[in-house]
């Protein structure tokens, strides 16, 4: 794999998986890039530490192949897409082979809420462990109760709309970068917007303030705003016409990040900010926008400052 060109697809033959490797395939067209699948698999305790060196060997090997059953029919259902395919089946921790795998990735992806497979921790584990810990931006693709789709009515097709949360800090505007790529390459309705949890309605935390402007702070958020994605904007060239919408609105911001959720089709946040999402991805906030999100959510990692999309990549998404 090539740090740049390259999408790896975590996949462990549950539903989720198979729904994130076609989320992973319409991108990888998209950005006319290659696919890497890795399947994770692990022995069971009880056959890892057996005596029985004969039933030990027996599990593993029955494990093994179908892991690699799994491995087989993803990569042929890449190539059926026309999009150049390898594959490689790690014994490990999921959660540790993707992290790894992710640093000649440019983007990874993965489902979750999936039942069975051989990797369960993939669906689990995963997707909390790899956008935190990961080298590049990760994708977690959800899936709905009893095994359904999400969007059951709707199948998997271009990106029209995406939001993109920003608080001020540098992996938030990396972030935000990121989202501009993406909505390039898709030719999308790009929505920035930032969040006032200092006070959510009339109600006011015990730690704020006690006297409170809060149109004032709104419109002083929303200047920031503001500024952050015209000086963004400025620094690259934009095709005419482009514009991104800009909100600054009054909640927490996981509570938010989910509602948008249900109304766009791709929900982009940065890791490790300073500000209103700080700690996105290391405590209850990241949980409930990883675990509650009805569409897709990238996380992009501060680390991912210089490995944006290349121009040729989102210069080749635009009509």
């Amino acid at each position: 794999m090539s740090s740049q060109g390259t999408v790896l697809a975590g996949i462990d033959g549950s539903a989720a998986s198979s729904y994130a490797l076609e989320w992973a395939i319409q991108e990888a067209k998209r950005l006319e890039w290659d696919i890497h699948v890795a399947c994770a698999y692990t022995l069971p305790s009880f056959a890892a530490s057996s005596m029985d060196g004969g039933y030990a060997s027996l599990d593993s090997e029955a494990v093994r192949g179908g892991a690699l059953g799994v491995l087989d029919a993803a990569a042929d259902t890449v190539r059926s897409h026309g999009l150049d395919v390898t594959a490689s089946l790690e014994m490990g921790d999921a959660a540790g082979v993707l992290t790894e795998l992710s640093k000649d990735a440019g983007l990874a992806v993965v489902g979750t809420r999936g039942r069975g497979g051989f990797a369960e921790r993939l669906l689990g584990t995963v997707s909390s462990a790899l956008p935190a810990h990961g080298h590049c931006p990760t994708v977690i693709v959800p899936l709905g109760k009893g095994g359904r789709r999400r969007d059951a009515n709707r199948p998997i097709g271009p990106l029209e709309r995406i939001v993109v949360g920003v608080d001020g800090s540098p992996s938030s505007q990396i972030a935000l970068g990121r989202a501009v790529d993406e909505a390039l390459l898709w030719d999308a309705t790009l929505t920035a917007f930032s969040s006032l949890p200092v006070t959510t309605g009339t109600t006011v935390h015990a730690w704020a303030p006690a006297v409170v402007d809060h149109d004032a702070i709104l419109e002083d958020l929303e200047t920031s705003l503001n500024t952050l994605v015209d000086r963004l904007l400025a620094e690259r060239d934009m095709p005419q016409g482009f514009r991104v919408r800009r909100h600054g609105l009054d909640g927490a911001p996981a509570s938010l990040l989910v509602e948008f959720s249900t109304a766009v089709d791709l929900v982009v946040v940065g890791s490790r900010g300073r500000g209103g999402f700080s700690g996105l991805l290391l405590g209850s906030t990241s949980q409930a926008v990883l675990h509650h999100a009805v569409c897709p959510v990238m996380v992009v990692p501060a680390r991912c400052k210089n490995e944006g999309l290349p121009p040729t990549a989102v210069a080749g998404g635009m009509d």
